[in-house]
């Protein structure tokens, strides 16, 4: 993994290409996780990393290091998911139907997780949009609290805080006490 520093120094030696990468090395999955996080739906959250990336590489000329590169790539990797996820609206109003992605996204996510959870991953797609994001990167993505935090921009208490009320939303859910 490349520090920021060395970033800097690689595009300046006009070598951009082998700055991208090592950046997508090192954040391939964290990008695809915070997309999936808000999109819902492998297809879109691959299609929003793909454009994450290309949108690195143009702006890599202009990073300059005042903020971490992470913090830098989660922000366009969260505006780029905001922007999908715009559009997939926009486009659902605009058809005045029912957005089968929802549905597949839904299907898909528990045939990944097994028969046995997709009651459970039902029941994270009925979370609040902020508890639904934390829970699918904090236990999905096995994102630290750290991490989660610096990819929706929010304090670490917040992360923890959405945490708690999710998982306290899932249990009284599932009839269990919440602990």
């Amino acid at each position: 993994m490349l520090t920021d520093g060395e970033v800097i120094q690689l595009v300046g030696a006009n070598r951009r290409d082998e700055a991208l990468a090592e950046i997508l090395r090192a954040y391939r999955r964290k990008v695809f996780g915070l997309a999936y996080s808000f999109v819902r739906d492998r297809e879109a959250a691959e299609d929003v990393a793909q454009e994450v990336f290309i949108k690195v590489w143009r702006a890599l000329p202009a990073f300059d290091g005042r903020a971490s590169l992470s913090t830098w790539i989660y922000t366009i990797a969260r505006n780029t998911s905001l922007s999908a996820l715009r559009d997939r609206r926009a486009k659902r109003e605009d058809a005045a139907a029912p957005d089968p992605d929802l549905e597949v996204a839904s299907e898909s996510g528990a045939a990944e997780l097994g028969a046995e959870n997709a009651s459970l991953l039902r029941l994270i797609e009925r979370l609040p949009d902020k508890q639904r994001q934390v829970v699918l990167l904090f236990y999905l993505q096995e994102q630290s609290h750290e991490e989660v935090a610096t990819m929706l921009a929010m304090p670490v208490g917040t992360v923890k805080t959405l945490l708690h009320r999710a998982r306290s939303s899932l249990a009284a859910a599932a009839g269990l006490s919440p602990t």
